[in-house]
């Protein structure tokens, strides 16, 4: 597992961190303790969230990709389902983030704990007053990274990004993000951008600042908008398994037909309980450790 590097969203993945729903949410107890507080919009039925996942992670066993799991860990809780967020993966290795959601604070360090022990390098921590989180660091190519700049990671956790990457990216651009529903609601840059191709994106463009919505078309890319009907739905948030080979939520009808009608290959999962009631996509419950294409 020591090979990894990931400056790239839509690259074919080869090998893959995930967390299994009986580690990071244990048992109907835990699950019942946390939900409110974690603002899930419900409780999940523990039970169906196991068969949703297993049949999630079926998506994911393709040809050449290597799943880990990370294990189970008394410091986090049930939103360490969602992979993503508490780590960035660059050229250089694995940077640790710093939750702007404090309940999430304990994620970082239990994934580096499992890092150490799978060899897996760590380029770096997101320390002090900085706030990361992995959901809002968007790689545009692979000598690129836009970071959503809102109530989940502040300047100072990009300014550290910039230093620990280096230079592995020629650009780190922030993206400031709208108040939407507040410090208490889930909005990263990637609830609004989601890339499918080198030169396509998936967006959510009345959400986003002007001046970087111009800037996208600018450097090439083409535009699939989001219908309205389906954002609230997490129609936004699609995995890119390679370049335009797509996992989607189920209940996104007209967003996976923008999607097919782009070119794209497009699978859909049932998420009630995993992705739902959690507010978390295909892409929060995947972190990609190293996506390559064939050599």
């Amino acid at each position: 597992m020591a090979d990894i590097g990931s400056q790239s969203e839509v690259a074919p993945i080869r090998r893959l961190l995930l967390k299994h729903p009986k580690d990071a949410w244990v048992d109907r107890r835990q699950v019942e303790a946390q939900w409110r507080d974690l603002r899930f919009t419900a409780a999940p039925d523990l039970g169906r969230a196991l068969e949703e996942y297993e049949r999630f992670v079926d998506l994911l066993r393709l040809p050449g990709t290597e799943i880990a799991f990370l294990p189970r860990d008394p410091g986090t809780g049930l939103d360490s389902i969602y992979t993503h967020d508490p780590v960035v993966i660059s050229e250089r290795g694995a940077i640790l983030c710093s939750m702007g959601k404090t309940a999430r604070r304990g994620e970082p360090e239990a994934a580096g704990r499992f890092f150490a022990a799978s060899g897996i390098p760590i380029a770096g921590r997101i320390e002090g007053a900085g706030r990361l989180e992995g959901g809002d660091v968007v790689f545009l190519d692979a000598r690129t990274a836009a970071v959503g700049e809102g109530y989940r990671t502040n300047a100072e956790g990009i300014r550290q990004l910039r230093l620990i990457l280096g230079d592995a990216v020629d650009e780190v651009v922030a993206v400031p993000l709208p108040h939407w529903n507040g410090p208490d609601d889930v909005l990263h840059l990637m609830s609004l951008v989601s890339p499918i191709d080198r030169d396509l994106l998936l967006v959510r463009s009345r959400l986003l600042p002007a001046p970087f919505r111009q800037w996208l078309v600018e450097r090439g890319f083409r535009l699939l908008e989001v219908p309205d009907a389906e954002f609230d739905t997490m129609g936004c948030n699609v995995l890119a398994v390679e370049p335009r080979r797509c996992i989607l939520l189920e209940g996104n009808p007209e967003t996976a037909r923008l999607l097919r009608e782009a070119g794209c290959e497009v699978r859909t999962y049932e998420g009630s309980e995993i992705s739902a009631k959690g507010c978390g996509g295909p892409t929060c419950l995947t972190r990609p450790l190293l996506r390559r294409a064939q050599a």
